[in-house]
């Protein structure tokens, strides 16, 4: 009975980290993505201020 409840808190807590990696990798996609788009959004700032 012991090595059921073990077990059955091991799986839990490994589908609980493995999701908590998988929410991190997307937020760190997010974040790249994020900071891409003010990159080129400061490059079009810049090319339309040398422009004027």
């Amino acid at each position: 009975m012991v090595r059921l409840v073990t077990s059955a808190l091991a799986a839990l807590f490994l589908v609980a980290g493995l999701a908590s990696c998988g929410n991190t990798i997307r937020g760190m996609g997010n974040d790249a993505a994020n900071a891409i788009n003010a990159t080129q959004d400061a490059g079009k700032r810049v090319e339309r201020a040398a422009t004027r």
